[in-house]
């Protein structure tokens, strides 16, 4: 199963079904019968008596790995958001230089740990700005948006280590689908707010529902976060294939990568979803 959603994982096929002791297993087969003629069976009884190699020791992907990665890649995040909260200007920065960092990590095959950290401290440097922003015009919406954050984080992590959820491939179509239209809507509503066309600083989410008082960017906000929430069960799926198929532990650099792109949206969408709606009391 080809997984879609997040491109981090998408474009990486390291992070898919065939594992690769499957994949090796016929063609060195051969070899190994081979190599294990060359020995004698003193070393041949050495060989087995000792305990089997975990996969640290053989150099592979752990979950231990991915989350200690992603502990250090969010923490980077926390320094560059404390920098653009003391210094709101470096938003603007952090946009640019963290949404290239962004583009070039999701589609490189081998994962850069430098790369990946200068994406964190620069995301971290425009939340820092952007949350600092709302947090002046709206007190509390920040640590809302935080423990918002947290929470859909860890329920949707319960649910897929229980089984409740998966990433099977119908969900996934229809994930894609609608990412697709969300990304759509999101480019042409950054560029109505861009060039004029609206008054409302938040677009077309600040508008209306024709006959309510309720926003657009409320039901846009809910459909974004269950988005974003369905992306970490992608998310987590990858992650599962990538340690069963043994890839080396360089790639828990990009499954840190991904988790972090996937939660930065989450918490920016859930802070968006809170000013709009504390904008229209």
């Amino acid at each position: 199963m080809a997984l879609g959603g997040n491109p981090v994982f998408a474009n990486n096929k390291n992070f898919k079904d065939t594992p690769s002791s499957q994949r090796g297993y016929v063609n060195g087969g051969a070899d190994t019968m081979a190599a294990q003629t060359q020995l004698s069976a003193q070393q041949l009884q050495d060989m087995y008596s000792k305990p089997s190699a975990n996969a640290a020791q053989t150099g592979r992907m752990t979950y231990d790995d991915v989350i200690m990665k992603t502990v250090f890649t969010l923490a980077l995040v926390l320094v560059g958001a404390a920098l653009g909260w003391i210094v709101p200007v470096l938003m603007w920065p952090g946009v640019i230089v963290g949404l290239v960092l962004g583009l070039v990590n999701s589609f490189k095959k081998q994962p850069s740990p430098v790369l990946i950290l200068g994406y964190a401290l620069f995301e971290g440097m425009f939340l820092g700005g952007f949350s600092g922003l709302l947090e002046g015009m709206y007190p509390g919406i920040v640590i809302q948006a935080v423990l918002g954050t947290l929470s859909v984080f860890v329920v949707t992590l319960v649910l897929f280590r229980n089984g409740k959820v998966r990433a099977t491939p119908k969900m996934t179509r229809f994930f894609m689908i609608a990412l697709g239209g969300y990304a759509l809507f999101s480019l042409i509503n950054f560029g109505m707010v861009m060039f004029g066309a609206t008054s409302n600083p938040w677009g077309m989410r600040g508008m209306e529902i024709p006959g309510t008082s309720i926003p657009f960017g409320f039901v846009l906000g809910l459909l974004a976060i269950g988005l974003a929430a369905f992306s970490l069960i992608v998310d987590f799926t990858s992650i599962e294939r990538g340690v069963q198929n043994g890839l080396p532990t360089k790639y828990s650099w990009t499954a840190a990568f991904g988790l972090t792109v996937t939660l930065v949206w989450l918490y920016v969408e859930i802070l968006r979803l809170l000013a709009i709606m504390r904008g229209n009391d």
